[in-house]
């Protein structure tokens, strides 16, 4: 068991915490938190108020550290937005200009830590601590003493195999009441760090949903310290995690944020809890449910609906075999679509899916408390586990992901189109207009007509220089998602939409979010 800090020990804290000599942090007016948060913190944590800024920072340009050439000894360089930089000073301006909101994301956490811990040792009794329950025994503790120990590993032995072709990526979720998001938020921060792990971690009262990627051993040891936190070792198990080839460069970088929602159904998690699911069927149950509903000669007056419940451009490039694809650009969108078409589910038994599994824990508590379906049932663990079982099963085509693989295959079935010459393709790419966040699929021979565009608009665009750099620093609506409807009306059940250029989300539902080029706020989403 780690050994505890306490929270009064503030200089002995703060020189354990933050070492890192070489770096500059005399700038104090990096971050500037409001007064609202200010005023909630007592006297003896606003004296660490600035212990906490030069911290938060510190440990931003700590994550963009890279390996310098062997040729610079032991220097060390940083890497961030797609810049290299060689010195100290360099990094430290652009993190200040570019990511201030991510930082003062940090601070925040670090304050709200600080502040808990010492409210929390004044209240523990003699007998408490030496019985400390598990909530206070982690939130007691800084954040440093739930790292795993890694003397016995070189930084490059956690690094090496990050690539994709030797790294891999973790996809998780777990439901359950925390009282302190803030703590989780500061550790999961500082864990990621430690381990060299790049992706999206969302925290929320109701639970945790995190990808991330970096090096096998990094991995490895992420899921080892997950496993054996008081606070999930009773709700999460090895094979809660999905892993899939990948690593470190999968992600631009390491978000780490505390939201409503783990996963943005849009309603509040006091109204719709995960606590009200649908019934799980592992992979070899729904994948008995799925054959029996397709030997049916007649599926539109079956009793059974298929029902995926990701956005349209995930079930594009792949999808179950007579499903029903709702024409949805976000999740959030999802409850909306069960109610513009709650007559489609009335006495029906559904079958729910996702990529995951977190999507349908929200998403079948909803449809569910409209009380109108037979039963609702949903895939446990996702197309991600039947995949894992059934590789040749009923899922034909790929699994579209929310980071820069874009999509992970596992069959050789191609079930989408060009949009340009609708020959068999289902790679995507960014159109190739900078102010544009669509995701579009164009076969090469089309790429090398110069078809690299998601619209006419775009490919105008793309034709004539930006009157200024500030023109891309801003997503642009283009034709694509102005004609799209937001909420889709089912008559009949059906196969999902015809064919068109498709719009990139906005927000990483599965992950984190695609490409952050453009992006100086905090991502919105993270989803399984």
């Amino acid at each position: 068991m780690p050994s505890s800090t306490s929270a009064d020990q503030g200089d002995d804290l703060e020189a354990c915490l933050l070492r890192f000599s070489d770096l500059d942090l005399k700038d104090t007016s990096i971050i500037n938190p409001s007064s609202s948060l200010k005023a909630e913190l007592d006297v003896n944590t606003k004296k660490k108020y600035s212990f906490a800024k030069k911290k938060a920072f510190a440990l931003f340009v700590k994550t963009k550290e890279v390996p310098a050439p062997s040729y610079k000894c032991k220097e060390i360089w940083w890497k961030c937005c797609q810049q290299l930089f060689t010195g100290p000073t360099g990094i430290h301006r652009h993190v200040a200009a570019q990511h201030a909101d991510e930082v003062w994301h940090q601070t925040a956490s670090v304050l709200k830590q600080l502040a808990v811990a010492s409210s929390t040792s004044k209240s523990l009794t003699s007998a408490d601590k030496r019985n400390p329950p598990k909530e206070c025994l982690t939130r007691n503790h800084d954040v440093s003493a739930w790292l795993p120990d890694i003397s016995c590993f070189s930084p490059e032995e956690l690094i090496s195999g990050e690539g994709s072709d030797e790294g891999e990526v973790l996809l998780y979720y777990c439901y359950r009441d925390l009282e302190d998001p803030h703590w989780i938020c500061a550790w999961q921060t500082a864990l990621c760090q430690h381990l060299h792990l790049t992706g999206k971690v969302r925290i929320a009262t109701e639970g945790i949903n995190g990808t991330v990627g970096g090096s096998k051993l990094a991995t490895r040891l992420y899921v080892e310290v997950m496993l054996s936190c008081p606070l999930f070792k009773d709700y999460l198990c090895e094979d809660d995690f999905k892993t899939s080839k990948g690593g470190a460069c999968c992600f631009p970088e390491l978000r780490v944020g505390v939201f409503e929602e783990i996963v943005p159904m849009g309603i509040s998690p006091n109204k719709i809890s995960y606590k009200k699911p649908g019934i799980h069927l592992s992979p070899g149950e729904f994948h008995k449910e799925v054959e029996k509903f397709l030997s049916q000669g007649n599926q539109e007056q079956s009793d059974t609906i298929l029902l995926d419940c990701r956005n349209f451009y995930e079930s594009k490039i792949g999808r179950f075999q007579g499903c029903l694809a709702p024409d949805i650009r976000k999740f959030s969108y999802f409850p909306s679509y069960v109610d513009r078409n709650l007559e489609l589910f009335r006495e029906k038994r559904v079958l729910m899916y996702c990529t995951g599994g977190i999507r349908c824990e929200r998403g079948s508590a909803y449809l569910k408390a409209k009380g109108v379906c037979k039963e609702v049932f949903q895939l446990k663990g996702g197309i991600h586990k039947y995949l894992e079982e059934f590789p040749d099963g009923f899922y034909k085509g790929k699994l579209f992901v929310f980071d820069e693989r874009y999509a992970l295959s596992y069959n050789s079935d191609i079930v989408s189109e060009c949009s340009y010459c609708g020959a068999p393709w289902d790679q995507y790419k960014l159109c190739s207009t900078p102010q544009c966040r669509q995701l579009v699929l164009t076969c090469p021979a089309c790429q090398g007509q110069g078809l690299t565009a998601c619209c006419v608009t775009c490919q105008d665009k793309g034709s004539r220089p930006a009157s200024s750099p500030a023109q891309h620093s801003f997503k642009e609506e283009c034709d694509c998602t102005a004609r799209r409807p937001r909420i889709p009306s089912e008559l009949s059940q059906r196969a999902p939409p015809p064919l068109s250029p498709e719009p990139r989300p906005d927000v990483a539902e599965d992950g984190p979010c695609l490409c952050e080029r453009h992006r100086q706020h905090f991502p919105e989403a993270s989803q399984s």
